[in-house]
């Protein structure tokens, strides 16, 4: 199967979410076609993207002349207009997209993208509050959900762990977690082994099921 990480993307819809997609794209060197319906918007970021363009993201033929159909990839980032990124990500289906990703406001909006036949659909304004929630409520410095019920969490080391090789630890046994990276005062992140003995100033990666990770960020 052909490499298709480094393909132009079409990125239509440009508010926070959408410019900051297809700043970060750009900056990566991906080629990308910016679309928004607002010419203020798009003036504004001309220059910054590869392509950004004023078009109607609802009009099949606006997009045929915009060259959408050559696109591997696109990205449907509207997220106050649910009747235009609906139609929008339907004409991407009916133009035979390869790789379709939609922004979606609520699970009744994202069930509404899968069911028309988008591919991937994402709830930034969702995921980001609840990694937030995460971090406000305990002692986690991040998280992130990688599956439906696994993540990876930054925290320090509980006190019972530390000094304790962990290859001795018996964590993974006791808590159902892997220390999988370990980043000690003024130094770089750095694989864990089971040599490894943490430190009180160490910053520690943990994986495992999102219960398991969430309640082994809570030890003392």
């Amino acid at each position: 199967m052909a490499d298709r990480t480094s393909e132009p993307v079409v990125v239509v819809g440009l508010g926070r979410f959408g410019t900051s997609l297809a700043l970060e794209l750009t900056r990566r060197g991906t080629e990308v076609l910016a679309i928004d319906r607002r010419p203020k918007v798009v003036q504004n970021l001309a220059g910054h993207i590869t392509h950004v363009v004023t078009a109607d993201s609802t009009d099949i033929e606006a997009l045929r002349q915009l060259g959408v159909p050559d696109f591997y990839r696109a990205v449907v980032a509207i997220g106050g207009d649910l009747e235009a990124s609906i139609l929008t990500a339907s004409l991407m289906v009916e133009l035979e997209i390869d790789d379709i990703w939609a922004k979606a406001v609520s699970r009744q909006h994202g069930q509404i993208l899968s069911r028309i036949g988008v591919h991937h659909v994402v709830f930034p304004e969702h995921d980001m509050g609840e990694r937030v929630a995460h971090m406000v409520s305990g002692r986690m410095l991040d998280y992130v959900e990688v599956d439906e019920n696994f993540a990876l969490v930054k925290t320090r080391p509980p006190k019972e762990y530390v000094g304790v090789p962990l290859g001795e630890s018996n964590l993974r046994r006791k808590h159902g977690v892997t220390v999988v990276a370990v980043k000690s005062p003024g130094e770089e992140f750095t694989y864990a082994t089971a040599d490894t003995e943490l430190g009180y100033g160490d910053v520690i990666i943990v994986s495992g099921r999102t219960e398991q990770v969430e309640r082994f960020a809570e030890l003392p």
